[in-house]
């Protein structure tokens, strides 16, 4: 049995849950109560953890041996007690913080004690979970945030990052060990993980390493920030799971990273992010920061702005962000021009819609370096090109019948170069995906003159800095394709034409209605 066959396992136990009155939103939530319980009992038999790290009378052994009333009451108890560490008397069970924070004000929402017990039993039907421990039980754990992601129609599921696009970022960004490695947007901490697994595999699980160094990918290589507290402990439990356990308040941040929080991050030698899209609903997302220059209320500038100044110098950086990030006028545009001044800000993978499951969402990659190669604290016109890779013009409408993976990442990778920085020695030209039968764009092609006609069909272009600065007005909403479903505004009609055509088609809808009322009196 694979890990997709125990998600989908797990995911069918959401029909008990709604026959219990939870909500959609809340069923992974519940779930990974129960679940973080579960896994760690396996991880304990399997021998993976030395020390069981739940206390005694609140492991799956206290669980699975009960039923009716007392088994909902005795999980409501264990809940309470791995929350707070202390038992319904005030007796303290454990002073493990992480634990305590992984499970803050958790609490079950189900009512029926049949249900609980259902639930429990499923879990223990599944009898691979030895096979799926060698494979990692937080991937396991990916797979259902992952699933709730997909059909859950708004939420946490809304941006959710694709596995595969966290997984290229991280190839290209190649994190090494000894590296801190930041998400101030962490979420679940899936960059964080993506991340950790990444140099696990490039160390033997780290262990071509030496202790002192093992430690410091366990407890402090890994840091994020997210806002919301039910996130924030998917996430705590996505960590774990994957063996890293951060410092007392574990490796994800409670807080605001455009508050406080962020404010007291130490510098990074790493940031992967892709950052809540949308506006500060109090006003300005950065009213609390006084280190930000730019004031807004636009969340994105403003993640963008701590995360081009929180970088070390020579450290590197990978975002998403929404395509208005690149075009925003006012503020957006001093804020382009701050990052391409302290930072090479070197390529940009315009990314396709619909990878994201709110359809329609435009987003691109900013991948950026502090300073130059030359020069790490060089804060000044440290771009001077940036590569724009059009993964987005004429590509597949991407969803669940037509998945977004690491196929389509492939060639961009390979123009980015080897070198994490983007200093690798590059070339125009990348004709991936039918490129050379997209049409160019006229503008684009007015804007670009004397350009080579082959090169023009290319998704993988060069621009100055002075070229951004002069032709653009250092806009870096830059494209030459031309997609297939776009309208040529020049050769729409005249408005006087499209004009008389929409009062012909008001006058003959009318002429309908007129007809349809007439009928309908004649039949009084």
């Amino acid at each position: 049995m694979t890990n997709n066959d125990i998600v989908q396992k797990l995911w069918n136990l959401c029909d008990v849950l709604r026959d219990d009155g939870i909500n959609y939103s809340d069923y992974v939530t519940e779930l990974v109560l129960l679940l973080f319980i579960k896994m760690v009992h396996e991880n304990t038999e399997a021998g993976t953890l030395k020390k069981h790290p739940l206390p005694e009378g609140c492991r799956w052994t206290d669980l699975n041996t009960k039923s009716g009333i007392n088994l909902l009451n005795d999980y409501k108890r264990i809940l309470l007690s791995l929350s707070t560490g202390k038992d319904a008397n005030g007796t303290l069970v454990h002073e493990d913080l992480l634990i305590s924070a992984i499970y803050a004000d958790a609490q079950t929402r189900l009512r029926e004690p049949r249900h609980l017990e259902q639930i429990i039993k499923r879990f223990d039907e599944i009898e691979d979970w030895f096979n799926v421990s060698n494979d990692g039980l937080g991937d396991l754990y990916e797979g259902l945030l992952e699933k709730n992601a997909s059909e859950t129609k708004s939420g946490a599921g809304q941006y959710f990052t694709p596995r595969a696009l966290i997984n290229s970022m991280v190839r290209c960004l190649k994190p090494q060990p000894g590296e801190v490695i930041q998400d101030p947007a962490a979420g679940t901490a899936g960059f964080l993980v993506a991340a950790d697994q990444y140099m696990r595999n490039q160390t033997d699980d780290y262990f071509d390493l030496d202790r002192k160094q093992a430690n410091f990918q366990k407890n402090k290589a890994f840091i994020g920030v997210e806002l919301v507290p039910n996130t924030r402990r998917l996430a705590l439990m996505n960590c774990l799971l994957h063996g890293m356990e951060g410092d007392a308040e574990g490796v994800v941040h409670l807080g605001n990273a455009l508050g406080d929080a962020g404010k007291s991050l130490a510098q990074a030698d790493i940031i992967l992010a892709n950052p809540p899209f949308g506006t500060s609903k109090g006003g300005d997302a950065s009213n609390t920061r006084d280190d930000l220059t730019y004031k807004t209320s636009n969340k994105q500038l403003a993640f963008l702005q701590h995360i081009y100044r929180n970088l070390k110098p020579g450290g590197r950086a990978a975002v998403v962000l929404p395509d208005n990030v690149l075009f925003e006028a006012g503020v957006g545009t001093e804020v382009r021009k701050d990052l391409m001044n302290k930072c090479n800000l070197h390529t940009i993978l315009r990314l396709p819609t619909g990878i994201f499951y709110a359809q329609g969402v435009k987003t691109n990659v900013l991948f950026f370096t502090k300073g130059t190669a030359k020069n790490p604290k060089q804060e000044e016109n440290c771009t001077q090109n940036v590569w724009v890779y059009d993964l987005r013009t004429n590509m597949p409408n991407f969803g669940k019948r037509t998945p977004f993976g690491d196929n389509h990442l492939t060639p961009f990778e390979k123009v980015y170069g080897k070198k994490p920085d983007g200093t690798s020695k590059r070339t125009e030209g990348e004709y991936s995906f039918g490129a050379e039968d997209i049409e160019v764009d006229t503008q684009a092609t007015e804007e670009n003159q004397g350009i080579d006609n082959q090169l023009a069909h290319s998704r993988w272009r060069c621009f100055s800095r002075d070229w951004i600065q002069d032709t653009k007005n250092d806009s870096l909403d830059i494209s030459w394709l031309k997609d297939k479903d776009a309208v040529d505004a020049a050769n729409l009609p005249e408005p006087e034409e499209l004009a008389r055509e929409a009062k012909a088609e008001l006058e003959a809808a009318l002429s309908e209605l007129d007809g349809l009322l007439a009928a309908l009196e004649g039949v009084k």
